[in-house]
Order: C-alpha cells, then sequence, then structure tokens
C-alpha cells in the first residue's frame, strides 16, 4: 500500500489539495495543513489513482460493494465501480445521504440495496469519524456487512481510533503525525505515529 500511498502524497501535493500553513478547520480547531479530497478525487489522473487504490484496498477485504457518506465519497465511489467494471471485477457504489430523503421512497442510501453486501465504507477524509460511522449505520441497517473502512486521509483526531475500538479494520492511504506532516501511512507506523 505505500506506493498508493506515495503517489498520492505526490499528486496530492502537486495538485495542491494538500497544503501546509495556518488553517481554521470547521470544528473551529487549527490546523497546520489542510486537505481538500475534491481536489485529488475530481481530478482525472486523482479519480483513477484513488480508484485505484480503494478498489485494491476493497477487493482486498472481500467487498462486493462500496459506500460513503455524501459529498466526499461520491467521486471515489463512483471511480470504484468504473474501474471495477473495467478490470472484470465489478463493485457496486452506494452513496449515503447526510439524512432520508423527505419525498419519493425517502431512501437514506442512493444506489443498489445494501441487504446481504459485504460493504467498505469510504471517505476522503477521517477526522472524528463522525460521517464514517453515520454511512456504517446506515450500510448496517439495510442489511449491509461493513468488512473494513477506507479513507484517503486519516488526520487521526480520534476517528479511526473509534472506527477500531467499534471493530473495523480501518485503513487508510495517507497519515498526519503528532508533529502536523502527512505521509503514506505505512510510513508513519514505522515512525511510531501509527496503528
Amino acid at each position: 500500500m505505500t506506493d498508493y500511498g506515495e503517489a498520492v502524497l505526490r499528486l496530492a501535493t502537486s495538485k495542491r489539495a494538500l497544503t501546509f500553513g495556518c488553517f481554521t478547520l470547521s470544528s473551529g480547531r487549527t490546523s497546520s495543513f489542510y486537505f481538500d479530497g475534491r481536489l485529488l478525487t475530481l481530478d482525472p489522473e486523482g479519480s483513477h489513482l484513488i480508484g485505484s487504490a480503494m478498489l485494491h484496498m476493497a477487493l482486498d477485504l472481500g467487498a462486493g460493494a462500496i459506500a460513503g457518506p455524501t459529498l466526499g465519497a461520491d467521486p471515489i465511489v463512483a471511480s470504484v465501480a468504473v474501474l471495477s467494471h473495467v478490470q472484470g471485477t465489478p463493485v457496486n457504489a452506494m452513496i449515503v445521504r447526510g439524512a432520508a430523503k423527505g419525498h419519493g421512497r425517502g431512501r437514506l442510501i442512493e444506489g443498489p440495496p445494501a441487504r446481504g453486501e459485504r460493504v467498505a465504507v469510504v471517505d476522503d477524509a477521517c477526522t472524528t469519524g463522525g460521517s464514517l460511522l453515520h454511512a456504517i449505520d446506515a450500510v448496517e441497517a439495510e442489511g449491509g456487512e461493513v468488512v473494513g473502512v477506507l479513507c484517503i486521509l486519516d488526520r487521526r483526531e480520534g476517528g479511526s481510533e473509534e472506527i477500531r475500538r467499534r471493530g473495523y479494520e480501518f485503513a487508510a492511504l495517507l497519515e498526519a503525525d503528532e508533529a502536523g506532516g502527512v505521509f503514506p501511512a505505512s510510513e508513519t507506523a514505522e515512525r511510531g505515529g501509527g496503528r
């Protein structure tokens, strides 16, 4: 996975999806870096790279479907579905809404039914894990089995730890360390900042 992580880090830096400085996050906290996953996942090269990495990771988990919270996961699940078809290893895509629609069929999950599917839940970043946990709950409420949780960047601010505490396998392509650096996930583990 290090090869994917290194390629994603290079591309995120060159596309300015990952920038360093002093930033105020939506939580009100400050951070020494800012990650805009959509600058990666909506870029043609980035979409292919992230889709390839996530497809590889999802298949390793034995997933037949991939789901994630709108808006961050939308381009990820779409690129994984397309690449899985091209590769001949179909993986269905699902998008989890923030709340069920108030009209039509009132669905919380768009796409094929989750019932009976082995599902990898994905997002572009994990901070507190709230949106990923919401997606996990939605998939399980529809009868899907969550086999793992994946993201591009683990900010290491409690979310991945909570997901693991609840018994789910968690993997990221990139991780932040305590000093505010961002590295391929296996490198932070080797530096003592990972699992």
